[in-house]
């Protein structure tokens, strides 16, 4: 005989620990206010940054001087004054790599790869980078995302629970229509909201700081032409488009310029 039972009890208990987790967690943003679900400590957070930042740097070829060296911890330091101050221990290192990448940890523990100074070109848009990776660990990005999946995977439990004693066929139907949601509907839009909102907080990092925030729509541009024409369609990614940043961050560059001019004058 088919099992169609559906068990109830299971997800209204998901129901009630996910109101009572959501509001008992709420963070809010710096700089942009936006609430966020965050459940572990700043200081938690630090740790596990300061572990894996040393665990990379073990493993990679470390600059230890030259004008690159210089510039990625001059533009580092002026980043980190003009950013809110959450208690970081701020630390900055150039890695050789062809990689084009750079990171910033939880803890402000920074590091740029060798291979994004061509697509940086001059200090302000390597600036824009850093603010961007810098606007990533203080808006709690990371914890933001722990937190999201491990929702998921209790939601995806509470569900397997729920349909236990489903016809098994149906009940790898809803199961894998479920994962498809959570992932498409959830886990990738917050994913493409993180990345756009550090790119609104580096642009405002970098105007502070007295850098030219019109260097940042550029170097996207630059992204664009050096890929193969063939990104991923951004419903299906992590990050936003090129041509969505580009519109985005242009959209906010009069308040970043305005910024700018405030704050630095003649600069």
């Amino acid at each position: 005989m088919r099992r169609t039972g559906l068990k109830v009890l299971p997800l209204m208990a998901f129901g009630i620990y996910f109101l009572y987790y959501y509001f008992s967690n709420q963070q809010t943003v710096p700089l942009t206010g936006r609430t966020q679900l965050v459940d572990i400590s700043r200081e938690q957070e630090a740790a596990l940054g300061y572990q894996s930042y040393r665990q990379v740097l073990r493993q990679s070829s470390v600059v230890k001087d030259g004008q690159a060296y210089e510039q990625v911890r001059s533009i580092g330091s002026r980043l980190a004054k003009v950013a809110e101050d959450p208690g970081f221990e701020w630390e900055f290192n150039l890695i050789q790599s062809q990689e084009v990448n750079a990171f910033c940890l939880p803890g402000g523990k920074v590091a740029v790869y060798t291979g994004i100074l061509p697509v940086a070109k001059n200090a302000d848009g390597l600036a824009a980078i850093m603010g961007h990776e810098i606007a990533h660990a203080i808006a709690r990005h990371g914890a933001e995302r722990m937190a999201h999946q491990k929702l998921a995977q209790l939601g995806t439990l509470a569900a397997g629970v729920a349909l236990s004693d489903m016809d098994v066929t149906a009940q790898r139907a809803v199961m894998g229509a479920l994962g498809v949601g959570a992932q498409f509907g959830v886990l990738l839009p917050f994913s493409r909201e993180h990345e756009s909102e550090a790119d609104y907080m580096g642009l405002i990092y970098a105007a502070r700081a007295c850098f030219d925030p019109r260097e940042a729509p550029a170097i996207w541009q630059r992204m664009s032409q050096m890929g193969d024409g063939r990104q991923v369609s951004e419903f299906m990614s992590t990050h936003p488009a090129h041509e969505t940043r580009i519109r985005k961050l242009e959209e906010w560059m009069p308040e970043a310029l305005e910024i700018r001019g405030r704050n630095c004058g003649g600069r």
